[in-house]
């Protein structure tokens, strides 16, 4: 896997964490226990911190960025969706964001909130806990939060079964011509 320092800036990935070999680390990102980085993920901690917390996944394509004002930080037991874009904002603990979301600089997002897929979360945006935000830009409306915890729960549990899974079977092999 590709990890990078940047002058003084070092990655730190706990021991317990799953980084797909495919995936770019650089600079100050720190990765939580059984947190899972899969394929064509970047994060670039190039100008401030990125924080991953325990148990969170960072799906295939995902771009977390940050600046040198508002740093980077993803909760604990978070699901960040397939081509999702998250620069210098916090995802509080517990929240799916959707595949190819965005959420800009300054947002907040919640603790149990839902982020849908392809919306936008814009600059400053406040979604409070146990919301979901949908569109462009992302209206937050509250939901049932028992059905939206079991749902984070399953797809919490299924990443860090997963990041289990390719940590001792994935291998490359060469492709059999036929």
């Amino acid at each position: 896997m590709p990890v990078y320092a940047l002058g003084d800036l070092e990655p730190r990935i706990h021991r317990d964490a799953y980084v797909h070999p495919d995936a770019v680390i650089i600079g100050d990102v720190e990765i939580g226990a059984e947190a899972s980085v899969w394929p064509g993920a970047v994060l670039r901690g190039d100008m401030g911190s990125i924080v991953v917390g325990a148990r969170t996944s960072v799906q295939d394509g995902t771009i977390l960025h940050t600046t040198e004002e508002w740093p980077t930080i993803v909760g604990p037991e978070c699901v960040i969706g397939h081509n999702a874009h998250l620069e210098g904002c916090t995802v509080e603990e517990r929240c799916l964001i959707g595949s190819g979301s965005v959420v800009l600089n300054r947002a907040v997002i919640g603790t149990r909130s839902v982020v849908g897929a392809q919306a936008l979360v814009a600059e400053d945006s406040q979604i409070p806990p146990g919301s979901m935000a949908l569109g462009v830009p992302a209206r937050a409306r509250p939901v049932e939060s028992t059905k939206q915890a079991r749902w984070i729960d399953y797809a919490v549990k299924e990443y860090v079964d997963n990041a289990r899974r390719y940590r001792h079977q994935l291998r490359l092999v060469q492709p059999a011509i036929a």
